[in-house]
Order: C-alpha cells, then sequence, then structure tokens
C-alpha cells in the first residue's frame, strides 16, 4: 500500500464551529475579498463545502472560510510555515481536510492532514508516495485523488475501505453523494471518456462511456443517481442515470472548444450551471423527472430527488419531463433534424452571465433563483436570473 496514516484521537466530524446566517444581498452584489493582501498572501485554491454555503480559501499563508450569503468572513488561519493548495470542508463543522501549497515548509503536497479547527490541532494524518490531487469529505467517508489512484477511507477510524484504479487524472477529478441514505462515488474510469460510478451501499460499480474525448469536470446530485460529465472539448454536457449508465439529457455550451471549470446542479434538480475560461456561466434547463412530483411541483426544493429507474433503458420517456422542453432553448432550425448537423438541433443555455475576469472561477445555485460565482481573482458575486424566460439573456457581472 502507498499510503500511511497516523492519528491522535477519534474523529467527531459532527462538531460545529458557530451559527452562519442566511438571507439575500441585493438584486446583485459583486465582493471582492481581500486575498491580495499587503503581505503578499497570494489565493492558491477556493472549493465549496457540501452544501455550497460556504466557500474555503487555501492562501499562501494558511486558509480562510467564508460564509455565502451574507457574504462574510467566518474565520482564518495564518501560519508562518506556508500555504495551503486544497482546503476541503466538511458541511459547517471544525474540521477541515489540508493539503500543502507552495513553500509549504511543514506541510508537502503528498500529505493530507485532517484539521480540527475547534482543537486548533491536526487529528489525523496521510502520507502517500506521490501528489495528492484532490481531497473530497462526506460524514463518513474521507477520499484521496491521486493521479492514478483513489483511496477511501472510514472517517472515524481511518481505516482504508477502498482502492480505485484511474487513468491519468491531474485534475483530481473525483466527486461524492452527500445523502445519507446514498453513498456514491464517481471518478474517472481506465478509459478515455470514460466515468466510473461506485454506489458502495448497493455493493455495484457502473462504468459510463460519457465521451469521446478525456473527462474535464463532472458533478453528482446530492443523492447520487444523477451524473452530469464534460469532456476536455468543452461543448457539450451530458447528464446520465448513475444507476443503469443511461444518458437523459445532452446540452450545449457552444461550438468552439472550451475549458470546463465546474458544474453544478440546483437542489431540486431544475437547472445546471457550467462556468468556463470564456468568462460565462451558462445556465441550463434540466428536464429530469424527479420521483413523487409533478411538472407543476418540480420547483420544490423541500424533498430529496431521485430519478425514476427501469430496468430497459430502450426508453427515455420515465426520466424526461415534457412539459419543461420548451423551457431549454433549441435552434429554431430544430425541425429540419436529421436533415442538418447535430448542432442546429442542441439544446442551448437560457441564461448566461459573463465575467469581466478571465480567470479561473466556480459556480454554484444560491436561494432564490441565485448563482455564485467564486473566482481565483480574488472575486465574489451572486446574480440572478429568471427562469420565466426561455430566451438566452446575457448578463455582466
Amino acid at each position: 500500500m502507498s499510503s500511511t496514516v497516523s492519528t491522535s484521537r477519534g474523529i467527531h466530524p459532527q462538531a460545529m464551529v458557530g451559527s452562519f446566517e442566511s438571507g439575500i444581498s441585493g438584486p446583485f452584489s459583486s465582493i471582492e475579498p481581500e486575498f491580495n493582501d499587503n503581505d503578499g498572501t497570494e489565493l492558491l485554491c477556493v472549493s465549496w463545502n457540501q452544501d455550497y454555503g460556504c466557500f474555503a480559501a487555501g492562501t499562501s499563508h494558511g486558509f480562510r472560510i467564508y460564509n455565502c450569503d451574507p457574504f462574510k468572513e467566518t474565520f482564518r488561519r495564518n501560519l508562518k510555515s506556508g500555504g495551503f493548495g486544497i482546503v476541503e470542508m466538511l458541511f459547517r463543522s471544525n474540521i477541515l481536510a489540508l493539503v500543502g501549497g507552495k513553500a509549504n515548509s511543514q506541510y508537502p503536497p503528498n500529505k493530507v492532514i485532517i484539521w480540527d479547527d475547534h482543537q486548533s490541532r491536526c487529528i489525523g494524518e496521510f502520507s502517500f508516495r506521490s501528489e495528492v490531487r484532490a481531497v473530497k469529505l462526506r460524514r463518513d467517508r474521507i477520499v484521496v485523488v491521486l493521479e492514478h489512484k483513489i483511496y477511501v477511507y472510514n472517517f472515524m477510524d481511518l481505516k482504508l475501505l477502498h482502492q480505485i484504479e484511474t487513468l491519468a487524472n491531474p485534475r483530481g477529478l473525483c466527486c461524492l453523494s452527500h445523502n445519507l441514505n446514498t453513498s456514491v462515488l464517481a471518478c474517472s474510469g481506465l478509459r478515455r471518456g470514460q466515468v466510473r460510478v461506485e454506489h458502495f451501499g448497493l455493493n455495484m460499480t457502473k462504468l459510463i462511456n460519457a465521451h469521446d474525448s478525456q473527462i474535464a469536470c463532472l458533478n453528482l446530485t446530492m443523492d447520487g443517481l444523477l451524473l452530469a460529465t464534460a469532456s476536455t472539448k468543452g461543448t457539450l454536457i451530458r447528464i446520465f442515470n448513475t444507476m443503469d449508465g443511461t444518458r437523459l439529457q445532452e446540452v450545449r455550451r457552444g461550438v468552439d472548444k472550451a475549458d470546463i471549470y465546474s458544474i453544478a446542479l440546483s437542489p431540486n434538480v431544475q437547472w445546471l450551471a457550467v462556468s468556463s475560461d470564456k468568462g460565462t456561466v451558462h445556465l441550463f434547463s434540466l428536464r429530469v423527472r424527479v420521483v413523487g412530483e409533478d411538472s407543476s411541483t418540480c420547483s420544490s426544493a423541500a424533498q430529496s430527488p431521485a430519478v425514476v429507474h427501469q430496468n430497459s433503458s430502450s426508453s427515455l420517456d420515465p426520466f424526461i419531463s415534457p412539459s419543461t422542453t420548451s423551457a431549454n432553448p433549441s435552434s429554431s432550425l430544430s425541425f429540419m433534424k436529421g436533415m442538418l448537423p447535430k448542432i442546429f438541433s442542441s439544446e442551448w443555455s437560457f441564461a448566461q452571465f459573463h465575467i469581466p475576469e478571465y480567470t479561473e472561477f466556480i459556480a454554484s445555485f444560491g436561494s432564490q433563483n441565485t448563482v455564485v460565482i467564486v473566482g481565483m481573482s480574488g472575486r465574489y458575486a451572486i446574480a440572478f436570473f429568471s427562469p420565466i424566460f426561455s430566451l438566452a439573456k446575457k448578463f455582466m457581472l
């Protein structure tokens, strides 16, 4: 085994660091945190927590935690030894996973630190022979992603549960479900364009041939039943049923190649947001039917969504909600489907948000039809969208 683990005490990931406020901060807000301080602090990474209500920022001198709505810094930790290139939160608890970043003399990039900020000390440590590409957390699991392998550990005792071989994965692509009643992991497979889905609770593995090109970005719904993927081409985003691998929907970001930075699925499984190096966040309408809800109540986010599942994948009718087909605009030449290239019948975004800086940024859904955007430039923004209008509207942030 190419990893070593040490721990000083048991881990209690449910402990809370304090209360967080919620609310709306106006029709649009754009706030620039002071990441580039006078002392030369550099922003190394940003990442959402599991419910997208907070985000963590790794800097060249430590890390900082921010609440999204209302926007505010909740706390920061500065280190003399250096910064962190990976900071992963566990919901809103005091537990974080940290990986050393540039010039960190104490924590090298091949070591994962499980940090208890309430006790202000390390309570667990993982060491590997190669650089850590990503760390993902849920309340019962710690997942460490290396370039060719993924390790899955039990959170309470840090025991190794699973090892997964992957294709070369320099981006550290991996995502987890976060509902307590499902345990799903999605990552790169062993072939180009392939996604491996592990249903740990069902002891089932599903291989999905998602794209012809290499996978560039992927994400799961909270229950792990839906998977959204994009390839290195960055033109198409596909949505799959993770139980049987059925492709449920395909939407088009554009026709020119793009580097996809993030894919977000709204909690009510109605919307999809995609950010890319073109300086835009594209919003799409999802046409996936939710169990127990008809089209008139599909907007309710109170219920936990689940995908209708059937043994045969030959018919997509049970997965597609016909009443929402028109919500996502397609080409006006779609009536000539079969006579023209596929692009003319593609589903396009109904709204676009344009970012002034062409730096890497990630997007997620906030409350009340909002999109929250955090960039490596240090900019934070909240933008509103209206699902009523099906025409592609463009907004400048």
